[in-house]
């Protein structure tokens, strides 16, 4: 198998890579095409010598890392200590992309790193960045419009409480803005699944009065009154409390074209605020007057049962997880509940990821930045009769 992962817990960054990168050279030898690296805060400071260490025992084609605030590795989600997780993989052509993005004089985005041509076909981008220094609903915008179709999956740093904080690592270097990335060719079989792990109450509605991120009127009434109703008949005692204690969101249809909707056909944003004068609703996002949105409850059940379904069909042989860091013991009762579901219902695959402070994955035909879900991309090898 061309993927393997490893974990290490030692609080001795020296031990702790030592110790995953001969689980690694176990698993799947040295020289592999792909190395991606999560270190939690207490290994923040050695990211460096964590990434030349894998370098030079392991001589990767593209190293990806980051600090984050948890990281996931095979088995277990490390929501405190020391902790470092890898993943390798050996998958073909790819690219590494050190990015930064910025407005132009004219206000379009100007993308600095990416290449002008490859020489492959890109099949997917991965993708680390710095929530405070890289736009990166603007960047998904941007690569939707010139590279329209490509899927990227990835997640934003969580390991910094501010500007300047973050580590993001490409190679043996680390930065603390901007973002990397590597683009994937056709090597390997990808497969990014995105569980917004909501479930809808009420029907769906058109926004009939809106500003910015500000929704004043659905189907002609006061966005609030709407949701009360829409609450009051659809949802018991308990399931109104969640709501109450941020388990509300609103679903924004993606395709318009469709006649009907389903589960997978809207982008979840939060519900941030309300006000009873006005009748109006604030969500974390801008919903242009004619949009169909449905309102939506997220809590621990639902979640855990999303992430069933969507991963019950599918195979893999290696994956890398972007989890959001409110879900966890956060959201669930006990901890390694992501892992532990990908581990029923894909086998023990090799794995690793992060806690983010922003989710980066496709649904339909777009990628968006996403909250409290998790973004997964599932690895399978092209050739499994080969070496």
């Amino acid at each position: 198998m061309p993927f393997a992962a490893a974990l290490s817990e030692h609080p001795v960054p020296a031990h702790a890579v030592g110790e995953v990168a001969g689980a690694l050279l176990e698993q799947l030898g040295d020289r592999p095409d792909l190395v991606t690296v999560f270190v939690t805060r207490g290994h923040a400071g050695a990211l460096e010598d964590i990434l030349a260490t894998l370098d030079t025992v392991l001589h990767p084609l593209v190293t990806l890392g980051l600090a984050a605030e948890s990281v996931v590795g095979p088995h277990h989600e490390i929501e405190a200590g020391p902790a470092v997780a890898v993943f390798a993989a050996r998958t073909g052509p790819l690219l590494p992309l050190t990015l930064d993005a910025r407005p132009g004089p004219d206000g379009d985005l100007q993308v600095a790193g990416w290449p002008p041509e490859t020489a492959f076909d890109p099949q997917a981008l991965l993708l680390l960045a710095d929530p405070y220094s890289f736009p990166v609903e603007d960047f998904l915008l941007w690569a939707q419009d010139h590279h329209p179709g490509l899927p990227v999956a990835g997640g934003m740093a969580s390991g910094a409480r501010g500007p300047g904080g973050n580590r993001l690592g490409l190679g043996t270097r680390v930065g603390t803005a901007g973002a990397v990335a590597a683009l994937l060719g056709p090597g390997v079989e990808l497969e990014s699944v995105v569980s917004q792990g909501c479930r809808p109450f009420g029907q769906p509605l058109v926004v009939t009065k809106a500003d910015h991120n500000i929704i004043g009127e659905l189907g002609g009434r006061p966005a609030l009154g709407r949701l009360q109703a829409e609450a009051g008949s659809s949802l018991t005692p308990e399931e109104i409390a969640v709501l109450e204690e941020g388990g509300l969101l609103i679903g924004r249809v993606i395709d318009e074209r469709r006649e009907t909707f389903g589960p997978r056909d809207f982008l979840m944003r939060q519900v941030l605020g309300a006000d009873r004068s006005s009748g109006a609703i604030a969500v974390g996002d801008v919903v242009p007057v004619g949009t169909t949105v449905q309102f939506h409850l997220r809590d621990a059940r639902t979640a855990d049962e999303d992430l069933h379904i969507l991963l019950a069909p599918r195979q893999a042989e290696g994956a890398l997880l972007f989890t959001c860091n409110g879900r966890g013991t956060r959201l669930f009762p006990a901890p390694d509940h992501d892992v532990d579901v990908m581990a029923e219902e894909l086998g023990p695959v090799p794995l690793a990821g992060f806690f983010a402070a922003g989710e980066v994955g496709p649904v339909g035909d777009r990628s968006f930045l996403h909250g409290l879900t998790a973004s997964i991309v599932l690895f399978r090898d092209l050739d499994p009769g080969g070496p």
